[in-house]
């Protein structure tokens, strides 16, 4: 594992969603200035999740192709620039231009994972792809706050420091971070590489085992944004907490799951198969999904609240580590930003889908929903992804690895 490297693309990470989450709980208010209604405010904040759905995927492949080092500078030049028409906007139109312009690029965390498959092992893959987990968990702990500090002296200023970050990312990479994909690995690589399309992409879909992933990755993440994108709202209805107190609670979530990848996960992949670590993190979450569809009092929904985010970090990173095991080095950056993709169009629905079950039949239903979700994707993941030869192969390379 090349540490320099690692920890380089880590600190990029972390700017990166720093200067995201500066101004991502302000975009309702800043569209407020423009006479935004709710639906459109709505709109404007799936504008992102929209874009990064096309943008992972096509930079993730681009990046297989070309190299990890330009995508990530003509992805961070892109954010730089969407930052400042953000903080520049003065019609709504340049709102929905900014996001969708930095949803685009924000797919290059599809990237950042596929430049840490280069540079880390079998052995070490998981470990490597949890501390970029934790980079980003920390981005959007200390994010928000900051953008909140900033906002007293007008909405545009953290968008201006957003792009302040951008900037010293771009240096930042252009100065200190050197290509993974070396010369002796494109040589390696089959001389015919799988083309930049859709279909391309798609086939991954259909193979047995990266496909099994990739559904399991889509509806893992749907129960898991639902719970994300409506929490505040519940917190509001069932405990009438006000957002002071429910940012503390989604603080806690933010830090256990930083804990979780960021030190917990490199030792617990030493220990146990992937395969096995995602199947009982699947049941973990479901059986916290359902028992936050029925927590009594703000005490056991702290509770309740501790194996979701341990579940959900173990989950998040051992899906990506497996699936850059699950196939050829030069398809990693194509299936990393598919994933990705799928992740984003959760994010899309999840809203939607969350506000009407609580708005139709109560706080209980989004929890029970998810949790029904997660059960009837437990079964299939016993069935499907545990004990396949496939993850036996890769659980035999990493054994392999480590001596």
């Amino acid at each position: 594992m090349d540490k320099k490297r690692l920890f380089s693309v880590i600190f990029v990470v972390f700017v990166d969603l720093l200067g995201f989450s500066l101004i991502l709980p302000l975009l309702p208010y800043y569209a407020d200035t423009f006479g935004a209604d709710e639906f459109t405010t709505g709109l404007l904040v799936a504008s992102y999740a929209a874009m990064q759905l096309i943008g992972a995927p096509m930079l993730g492949r681009l990046s297989d192709r070309y190299g990890r080092r330009p995508m990530l500078l003509i992805s961070i030049f892109g954010a730089f620039l969407g930052f400042l028409l953000l903080g520049f906007a003065n019609a709504l139109w340049m709102l929905f231009a900014s996001r969708m312009l930095s949803g685009f690029m924000g797919g290059n965390l599809s990237v950042a994972q596929a430049y840490i498959a280069d540079v880390t092992d079998e052995k070490n893959r998981s470990k490597g792809l949890g501390l970029v987990g934790a980079a980003f968990g920390l981005g959007f702990i200390i994010g928000p706050v900051t953008g909140g500090f900033l906002s007293q002296w007008g909405y545009d200023v953290p968008s201006f420091a957003a792009a302040g970050l951008s900037a010293i990312n771009l240096i930042l990479v252009a100065a200190w971070l050197p290509e993974s994909l070396s010369e002796e690995k494109r040589a390696a690589m089959p001389e015919k590489r799988p083309g930049f399309t859709f279909s391309a992409l798609g086939a991954a879909l259909k193979r047995p085992f990266s496909g099994s992933l990739l559904i399991t990755r889509f509806f893992f993440g749907l129960a898991f944004a639902i719970f994300q994108t409506i929490f505040a709202l519940y917190a509001l209805k069932k405990f009438q907490l006000d957002a002071r107190n429910t940012g503390f609670i989604l603080t806690y979530v933010g830090v256990l799951s930083v804990f979780v990848q960021g030190f917990l996960i490199g030792r617990l992949t030493q220990r146990f198969r992937e395969d096995l670590l995602i199947a009982v993190s699947i049941v973990i979450m479901a059986a916290a999904l359902l028992g936050w569809a029925i927590v009594p009092s703000v005490f056991w929904l702290m509770v309740i609240l501790t194996p979701t985010a341990i579940a959900g970090g173990i989950l998040n990173t051992v899906l990506a580590s497996t699936l850059t095991k699950a196939v050829q080095t030069q398809e990693v950056g194509g299936i990393l930003g598919l994933s990705a993709s799928i992740e984003s169009l959760t994010r899309v629905i999840a809203p939607t889908l969350g506000g009407a079950l609580l708005g139709s039949l109560g706080t209980w239903a989004p929890g029970l929903f998810s949790g029904i979700l997660l059960v009837a994707l437990s079964v299939y993941v016993w069935r499907v992804i545990y004990g396949n030869p496939i993850a036996a192969e890769i659980r035999a390379k990493s054994m392999a690895a480590a001596s």
